[in-house]
């Protein structure tokens, strides 16, 4: 009889194949629906992990106006 790997890798390869066939899992839907956080001037949208001072920099840098009256 020869080595006992051959039944191994050919399991590994079929279990790869099968991995392979299934849909491929985009960001782009997760990314849209975390862009929770909307600026009430302009209407862009931020996600919602975005820093504070990154909306206060968009307030006052876009809008001339505080965080408070684009976000809050």
């Amino acid at each position: 009889m020869g080595g006992g790997n051959g039944a191994k890798a050919a399991q590994k390869r079929e279990r790869a194949a099968k991995d392979a066939k299934k849909d491929p899992q985009s960001q782009l839907k997760s990314n849209a629906k975390a862009q929770s956080i909307k600026c009430k001037v302009c209407f862009a949208t931020f996600q919602s992990t975005s820093a504070r001072k990154g909306l206060e920099d968009h307030a006052s840098n876009k809008h001339s106006k505080k965080y408070e009256e684009c976000f809050a």
